[in-house]
């Protein structure tokens, strides 16, 4: 069996000379540039952020503040890493995963480890149709959860055959504003309530040590900032922003080496602008959680999920606020089946090359099969809440596979940083030391649940 792999020879070809331009280089030129990490943000702000985010508060209180926070921020370094190879060589993320060395059979054992884990994210997506649903019961909807689900696959079907990439953009980024204002105001709120936050409760945030039952605390690790399967999707939104074709492919020319550190350091800015989004959101949650249901004692659990996750605006803004929440949780949870569903289709419709199950003829062979899979993958997801009804279990059981498939990724990056960066993309020391850092917490995280699971 090969263990070293070379670029694969379905490469993409070089961008015509219409489609290369340089980045820009003024603020607002920037700033008009981003979109896939605001795509990513949407599918953040979802099941980790209102119901594991939430849930860990309610377990520990305040005593993790910490480690969402380091959670959340050294991610990034793997999801940029991700995004320079796709930016300097135009590949799509299995593509690159394909790049990683040892034991094969057909493609790397990385992509087969993916393989689980993607399985694991549709019950994932299952779960929060399932949330959605129960919004909607509690909403005063007279239908059953089931035929909702239906209807919630249905209609997030023909939304993506309608539209592509800029549908998604704008819808994401709407809904994710709308819930994420909503909860910041909330958390302010708050300190006009008993449940204020207090200078004790943020030292014991930081007092840097796990809990003895660490298995919440790991789902929402694998699940806050930009998870395993957001680290995966990534790319494919960045390709369809336009990045690797603006930059071409590599020529070795001093043209191409300009082009390429401007299209770099727009990407950095989309990650670390989309970072500060969906952090801020992530410590809302927490907060609402750790101060309000901590302190009530109560647990998010399957059968009372919506009812007890209300509570947070309750407390804070009055009766009143059910429908607010409810309205919020609807535009939060959607955005990230939504988003999920057409990043999940763009990686099936991908991975069927990279397996060498088919080849496309066309590009318009390949937008075919990508419709298609837009209407199979939410049909799977309702088929599979229809059979649990478990809508609290099903996320965990995505979070926890995307916990573990994390650490294989960030070294995954460490080793695409070295063998495969262009010259000219090569980054400075605080950035490589950076990535090593979190490389290593991603391991130790990993290796730390299987040790206390063992246990």
């Amino acid at each position: 069996m090969s263990t070293h792999p070379t670029l694969p020879a379905a490469a993409p070809s070089p961008a015509p000379a219409s489609e290369l331009r340089a980045a820009p280089t003024d603020l607002g030129g920037i700033l008009r540039q981003l979109g896939p990490g605001l795509i990513i943000a949407a599918a953040i702000v979802g099941s980790g952020e209102l119901i594991v985010t939430p849930k860990l508060g309610a377990s520990v209180g305040f005593t993790l503040l910490w480690f969402l926070i380091l959670g959340c921020v050294l991610k990034v370094f793997i999801q940029v890493e991700l995004g320079r190879v796709t930016l300097s060589k135009g590949l799509s993320t299995l593509e690159t995963m394909n790049l990683v060395p040892g034991p094969r059979l057909v493609v790397s054992w990385l992509l087969w480890l993916w393989a689980v884990m993607f399985v694991a994210a549709v019950f994932q997506i299952a779960g929060m149709v399932g949330a959605v649903a129960s919004v909607l019961v509690l909403a005063g909807i007279n239908l059953s959860a089931n035929l909702l689900a239906f209807g919630i696959g249905l209609g997030t079907a023909i939304l993506l055959l309608l539209g592509r990439y800029r549908l998604i953009e704008s819808a994401s980024t709407w809904m994710v504003a709308a819930f994420t204002a909503c909860t910041m105001a909330a958390v302010v709120a708050l300190q006009f309530t008993p449940f204020a936050v207090t200078a004790a409760n943020l030292a014991e945030g930081f007092n840097f040590h796990l809990p003895p039952s660490f298995t919440v605390a790991f789902a929402a690790f694998g699940i806050i900032g930009v998870g395993a399967a957001e680290l995966i999707y990534y790319p494919y939104w960045c390709l369809e922003k336009g990045y690797a074709r603006h930059v071409g492919r590599p020529d070795g020319t001093a043209a191409w080496d300009e082009r390429a550190r401007g299209w770099m350091r727009v990407l950095r800015t989309d990650a670390w602008v989309s970072c500060a989004i969906y952090t801020s959101a992530t410590l809302a949650f927490y907060v609402l959680g750790a101060a309000i249901l901590h302190a009530k004692k109560l647990d998010v659990t399957n059968a009372d999920m919506i009812p007890t996750l209300a509570h947070m605006y309750q407390e804070t803004f009055g009766a009143w606020s059910l429908p607010l929440f409810l309205i919020g949780a609807v535009a939060v949870l959607y955005s990230t089946i939504f988003v999920g569903t057409a990043s999940s289709a763009r990686l099936l419709t991908d991975a069927f090359v990279v397996f060498q199950v088919r080849t496309f003829a066309s590009d318009a062979e390949r937008q075919r099969t990508l419709r298609w899979m837009c209407a199979l993958v939410p049909a799977a997801w309702a088929l599979i809440y229809g059979i649990s009804g478990s809508p609290v279990t099903l996320v965990f059981v995505g979070a926890v596979a995307q916990g573990l498939m994390i650490p294989f990724l960030a070294l995954a990056a460490l080793w695409l940083h070295y063998r495969h960066t262009e010259p000219a993309l090569r980054s400075g020391l605080e950035w490589r030391l950076g990535l090593w850092v979190s490389a290593a917490a991603m391991s130790a995280v990993g290796v730390y649940q299987v040790v206390t699971t063992i246990e």
